[in-house]
C-alpha cells in the first residue's frame, strides 16, 4: 500500500522541498531533487499499470485509505486512493510526461533566475492532477480538480512581469470558474439523488435511475425544481450535464476554450505539461470515470458528442491560419480533445481512453520540439521569421516530424503499421460511424474535416518552420543551434511513444481484451453494442481518415513548398474569411463585449452612482462634511478679540435683564 502512496505524494515533498527551501538549496539542487522523485514515481507508476492494467488483478479496484477527512450530516468519506486499470492509465501519462517535463525544463530554464520555484510548481501541478485521478470520492476529486486549476494559474503567469502572462493566467482562472462552478453543482446533483458522494456508493445505485423503458425506475419523481417535476431518468441527465460543464472548462471545449490558446503565455514546458498530461485530460477522465451514470442518459450523451464534434471542427478551422507555433499546436490538442469527448458520447469510452493515451507522447513531443525550435531561434514563437531550420537543428526536425507523423495519423490502412494516432484517431472515427447515436453522421462528417485540416496545419507548421529559405535575421541565424542533451533525452523517449504506444496497446484498449484490460473500471452497458460493430464499418469508413490526412499533406506541400505565393493571395482573396479564422471567430471580441465590458460597466455605475454617489456622500463622507462645517461655524466665534467676548458678554447680560424684566411681569 505505500507503493500507492509514494506515487501519488513524491510529488509533493519535491514541491515542498524546492519552494519552502529552494533559496537555501540552491537552484541545481531543487531541480535534481523534483526531478529524482519524479523519476522513482514515474518507474512506479508503470510498475502498477504493469501490475493491475496488464496483469490478472480481480476483486474490483484497489483501495488505499490516507486518513478519514470528512463526517458531516450525511457526507462521510475518507481520504483513499481508488487505484483501478483507469488510474494506473493514467498514472503513467501524468507521471511519465511529467517526468519528462522536469527534466527538460533543466534545459530549457537554465538561464531564469527562479527555477525552484519553476519546478516547485510544476511538481505541486503534477501531485494534483495524481489526487484527482486517484479520488474515491467526488470531494477528494473536486480537491484535485481545484489544485490543478491553482497550479496551472502560477505556471501560466509564471513570468509575472509580463503583463500578457498576468492576463492569461487570470483568463484561465475565471473560465475555469465558470465549468467548476458546474461541476460543484453537479456533485451536489448526485448528493441529493444518492445521498453520497462516494464513487462506490453512487456506481451502485445508478442503475435505479435508468430510464423505465430499460428496465429501470427512471419515471419515478424524486425531484421538484421550481416547479418542476423530474423523474430520475431527468434527474441524472441533469446531473450529467452539470459534470459535462465542469469538464467542458477544464478540457477547453466550445464556449468554454477561450482560456487554452492564451495559455501559451507561460514557458513552453508547461504548455507540454497543460496540454498532454493534466489540467485538459482532467474533463475526459471525469467523463470516463462517471461512465456508468452517462452511460444511462442518452441525452448527456448526444449533448457530449455534439460538443465533442463541434470542438474537433472549430479548433481545426482555427488552427488553419495561425501563425504562432506554439497556437498552432495548442489548438490541435482543442480538436483532439473533440474526438475524446465525441467517443466518450457514443459510448466508446476504450477509444477515448486509447487516444489520450497515445495523445499524451506526441503532443508532448509536439510542445517540447517546438520549445527547441524557440530555444534554437532566440525565442522566435513566428512560423513566418523561421524556416529553412531543418539543417541546423536536424534532431529537432525529426522528433518533430515523428510528432506530425503521429497527430496526422499516418499509417497503412486495414494494416498493424502505423503512428500512434494512425490507431486511437480512426477507431473514434468508426466508432462514431457504427454508434446509434442520433448525431453520428454530423459527429462522423467533422471529424473527418477535422482530421484533414490537421494534416494541413500541421504539415504547414513542419514547411513553414524547417523547409524553404531561411527567414529569420543573418544574426539570429549565425546563433542557431541544437538543444543540448538534457532537452532532446526527453524527446528521445516521447518520439518512442509517439512511434509505438499504438502498436503495443492496440487491442487492449478496445476490441477483443477490452473486458480483460479494464476489469470493470469503464461501464459499458448492454444496449451499447459498439465493441462489435466498429470493426465492422464499410471499407471507405475505414480509408477515410487516411484519405483526409493524404488530402491534407499534398495541399500543405502544394501551398508552401512548391507554390509559397498562393497562401497570401487565397488570404487576399477571401479576406473576410482569413480574418474570421485568425481571429479565432472572434471570441474573444464577443466575450469582451458581452461579459467583460459589460461587467467593468456595471461595477463603474455601482462604483460612480453607489458607493461614491450615495453610500460616500450620505454615509462617512457625508457626516464627516457635516461636523466639518459645524465646527467650522463654531470656530468663527472664537476670534481671539476682546472686545469680541465683551461684546457678547454685554449681549448676554443685556438678554439675561430683559428676561428677568419681562418674566416677572407674567
Amino acid at each position: 500500500m505505500f507503493l500507492y502512496k509514494a506515487i501519488v505524494f513524491l510529488p509533493l515533498i519535491g514541491a515542498i522541498i524546492a519552494g519552502l527551501f529552494g533559496r537555501a538549496i540552491g537552484a541545481k539542487a531543487s531541480e535534481y531533487v523534483t526531478c529524482g522523485l519524479m523519476i522513482i514515481a514515474a518507474v512506479l507508476s508503470w510498475y502498477v499499470f504493469i501490475t493491475v492494467g496488464m496483469g490478472h488483478h480481480e476483486g474490483g479496484p484497489i483501495k488505499v485509505e490516507v486518513l478519514r477527512w470528512i463526517q458531516s450530516g450525511g457526507i462521510d468519506v475518507s481520504w483513499s486512493l481508488r487505484v483501478d486499470t483507469l488510474t494506473s492509465v493514467m498514472l503513467i501519462v501524468v507521471n511519465t510526461v511529467s517526468t519528462l517535463v522536469h527534466v527538460y525544463s533543466i534545459g530549457y530554464m537554465h538561464h531564469d533566475p527562479h527555477r525552484p520555484r519553476f519546478f516547485a510548481y510544476l511538481s505541486l501541478f503534477t501531485f494534483a492532477m495524481l489526487m484527482l485521478v486517484t479520488a474515491d470520492n467526488l470531494a477528494q476529486m473536486f480537491f484535485g480538480w481545484e489544485g490543478v486549476g491553482l497550479a496551472s494559474y502560477l505556471l501560466i503567469g509564471f513570468w509575472f512581469k509580463k503583463p500578457s502572462a498576468n492576463a492569461a493566467a487570470i483568463k484561465a482562472f475565471i473560465v475555469n470558474r465558470v465549468g467548476d462552478f458546474g461541476f460543484i453543482l453537479g456533485i451536489s446533483s448526485l448528493f441529493v439523488l444518492f445521498g453520497a458522494i462516494n464513487l462506490d456508493t453512487i456506481f451502485a445505485n445508478a442503475a435505479s435511475f435508468a430510464p423505465a423503458e430499460a428496465g429501470g425506475a427512471g419515471g419515478e419523481i424524486v425531484l421538484n425544481l421550481f416547479g418542476m417535476h423530474l423523474d430520475k431518468a431527468h434527474a441524472l441527465t441533469g446531473a450529467c450535464l452539470l459534470l459535462f460543464m465542469g469538464a467542458m472548462g477544464k478540457s477547453a471545449q466550445f464556449l468554454l476554450h477561450t482560456w487554452l490558446p492564451d495559455a501559451m503565455e507561460g514557458p513552453t514546458p508547461v504548455s507540454a505539461l497543460i496540454h498532454a498530461a493534466t489540467m485538459v485530460t482532467a474533463g475526459v477522465f471525469l467523463v470516463a470515470r462517471m461512465s456508468p451514470l452517462f452511460e444511462l442518459s442518452p441525452d448527456a450523451l448526444v449533448f457530449v458528442t455534439t460538443i465533442g464534434a463541434i470542438t474537433a471542427f472549430f479548433a481545426a478551422t482555427v488552427g488553419l491560419v495561425q501563425n504562432d507555433i506554439k497556437r498552432v499546436i495548442a489548438y490541435s490538442t482543442c480538436s483532439q480533445l473533440g474526438y475524446m469527448f465525441v467517443a466518450l458520447g457514443v459510448g466508446a469510452y476504450g477509444a477515448a481512453i486509447f487516444h489520450l493515451f497515445t495523445h499524451a507522447f506526441f503532443k508532448a513531443l509536439l510542445f517540447l520540439g517546438a520549445g527547441s525550435v524557440i530555444h534554437a531561434v532566440d525565442g522566435e514563437q513566428d512560423m513566418r521569421y523561421m524556416g529553412g531550420l531543418r539543417t541546423h537543428i536536424p534532431v529537432t526536425f525529426w522528433m518533430m516530424t515523428i510528432g506530425t507523423l503521429a497527430l496526422t495519423g499516418v499509417g497503412i490502412p486495414f494494416t498493424p503499421f502505423g503512428f500512434a494516432g494512425f490507431f486511437s484517431k480512426d477507431v473514434i472515427i468508426e466508432a462514431t460511424y457504427a454508434s446509434h447515436s442520433p448525431v453520428a453522421g454530423f459527429a462522423f462528417t467533422l471529424l473527418v474535416i477535422a482530421a484533414l485540416f490537421t494534416s494541413f496545419y500541421s504539415w504547414r507548421l513542419a514547411f513553414l518552420t524547417f523547409f524553404g529559405q531561411p527567414r529569420a535575421s543573418h544574426e539570429v541565424m549565425h546563433h542557431v543551434h541544437e538543444s543540448p542533451q538534457v532537452m532532446l533525452v526527453p524527446l528521445y523517449l516521447l518520439a518512442a511513444g509517439a512511434v509505438l504506444a499504438g502498436v503495443l496497446f492496440e487491442g487492449r484498449f478496445y476490441g477483443e481484451e477490452y473486458a480483460e484490460f479494464w476489469k470493470g473500471a469503464l461501464f459499458t452497458s448492454k444496449e451499447n453494442e459498439l465493441l462489435e460493430q466498429f470493426h465492422h464499418v464499410p471499407a471507405w469508413v475505414g480509408l477515410s481518415p487516411f484519405i483526409a490526412m493524404l488530402v491534407g499533406f499534398v495541399t500543405a506541400w502544394y501551398m508552401y513548398i512548391k507554390s509559397p505565393s498562393t497562401p497570401r493571395i487565397l488570404a487576399q482573396q477571401h479576406r473576410v474569411l482569413y480574418q474570421f479564422l485568425l481571429n479565432k471567430w472572434y471570441f474573444d471580441e464577443l466575450y469582451d463585449f458581452l461579459f467583460v465590458r459589460s461587467a467593468k460597466a456595471l461595477g463603474r455605475f455601482l462604483w460612480q452612482k453607489g458607493d461614491v454617489g450615495v453610500i460616500d456622500t450620505y454615509g462617512p463622507n457625508g457626516i464627516a462634511a457635516r461636523v466639518v462645517d459645524v465646527t467650522n461655524r463654531v470656530v468663527r466665534l472664537q476670534t481671539g478679540y476682546l472686545y469680541h467676548y465683551a461684546f457678547a458678554m454685554l449681549i448676554g447680560v443685556a438678554a439675561l435683564v430683559t428676561w428677568m424684566m419681562l418674566g416677572s411681569s407674567f
